[in-house]
């Protein structure tokens, strides 16, 4: 999709942001006109956003660059539900609590990337959810919904063909989400939804339902579901996921994930990741051989920039080259802490590399091993059988490696 005439979708489509939408040349007048209101919908279901979340919180960062209005929508009243949407099984419910503890850790990620002193707003659809009177609700909403329909979403088929149900409960989230739109319609004038291209039935059914019960004229934009050239899924390492709050991921493991970028990737993540110039982005797309790397170090370093701040993500740059180039144990690598009397009786290595985050399972650090990918204290393991402890501690901390670029510090705690 090329030629459009507005900032806003000409920044996306040569960045690789857009996948579809509903009415291109139409949304295209309305950002050209100036004061474009755009949403995407978060539901609190953990304490930290994810780097699989990262492209769309960059849609709504372009949004306001390009002189529109962003919208990050908290689903304090859907998380209750939980979105069904290509999931195998229903979703753990969270109490009230829990979600307004997830909410508290949520907020804080888009504090830097949007400027909510701007016209950037944050909401919570509980400010209405939670207000409705569900058989009011039904009569005046629920009527607009074909149940034949909805059962033809992608989404929903691929549940009724698994072992695992879709309840009722989870049924009424795409009823509720469409009525989100209509909301941020009425209150605000957004005329956009953005999301994964997996929501895309979902956001069609909140330009249906804005259209019959608000005469309102709105959009959607979906951006694509990303993979890796080698066709893993964003965000996941043997680690578990990468988090994009710094006391769930440190800025130094969330640098190293993008320096770990995959060769195929870098362009492409360039563009969508960081806000280099597109020239610039060519030159280091250009780069062969070994200098590669060179690209995939700027790449790790503006990210984190956006997501820590320039003097972290410095820090973690510094700390990689120290620990890499130099084979210094830079103080501010991942650590984890292991109980004194622990380390007095020794941990077995494969206990150790999972705790660590370096291993999934006891079986996966038994094949670094026998790859001879372990290191202790930077000294090669080759028994599975090894027991770290008090003998091996330097300057306080034993250093864990995996391979050249995994390293995590153990150190004691005497608590």
């Amino acid at each position: 999709m090329t030629g459009f005439k507005s900032d806003f979708l000409n920044t996306l489509s040569e960045r690789g942001f857009i996948y579809q939408g509903s009415d291109m040349e139409g949304l295209d007048k309305v950002a050209l006109a100036g004061g474009l209101t755009g949403y995407i919908g978060y539901d609190a279901t953990a304490a930290s956003l994810h780097v699989g979340h990262l492209l769309q919180i960059m849609m709504l960062r372009w949004l306001q660059k390009t002189g529109g209005r962003p919208i990050a929508l908290m689903g304090g009243g859907t998380t209750r539900i939980g979105d069904p949407s290509f999931r195998d099984d229903q979703r753990p419910l969270l109490d009230e609590a829990g979600i307004a503890r997830n909410l508290e850790g949520i907020k804080g990620v888009f504090a830097k990337y949007l400027d909510f002193d701007g016209p950037a707003r944050m909401v919570n659809n509980a400010e209405w959810l939670d207000e409705l009177q569900y058989i009011d609700f039904l009569r005046d909403y629920g009527r607009h919904f074909s149940v034949n329909r909805m059962l033809s979403f992608e989404s929903v088929k691929q549940r009724l063909d698994r072992d695992q149900s879709l309840s009722f409960l989870e049924f009424n989230y795409m009823i509720l989400q469409a009525y989100d739109f209509v909301e941020l319609y009425r209150r605000f004038g957004c005329r956009v939804q953005m999301g994964g291209s997996d929501q895309w039935g979902n956001i069609v059914n909140g330009i249906e339902l804005t259209r019959r019960t608000a005469d309102g004229e709105v959009f959607a934009l979906t951006s694509p579901l990303l993979t890796t050239s080698s066709g893993a899924k964003m965000g996941k390492t043997a680690g578990g996921a990468v988090w994009l709050n710094a006391d769930m991921k440190s800025p130094y493991e969330f640098w190293q994930y993008w320096r770990n970028t995959e060769d195929g990737d870098v362009e492409r993540f360039l563009k969508l990741f960081t806000e280099l110039p597109m020239d610039e982005i060519a030159r280091l797309a250009a780069l062969g051989g070994s200098e590669i790397n060179e690209a995939k170090k700027v790449l790790a370093t503006e990210i984190t920039a956006l997501c820590h701040g320039r003097a972290l993500a410095e820090e973690a740059q510094e700390t990689a080259r120290a620990t890499f180039e130099e084979g210094a144990l830079a103080e501010n690598l991942p650590t984890i802490s292991v109980s004194g009397n622990e380390l007095s009786e020794g941990v077995g290595i494969l206990t150790a590399l999972v705790r660590a985050g370096l291993a999934a399972s006891n079986g996966e650090a038994r094949r670094h091993i026998q790859g001879g990918a372990v290191r202790v204290n930077d000294q090669p393991v080759a028994d599975d059988k090894v027991r770290i402890g008090d003998g091996d501690l330097s300057g306080g901390v034993i250093k864990l490696s995996v391979g050249r670029k995994k390293h995590v510090l153990v150190r004691p705690d005497h608590s």
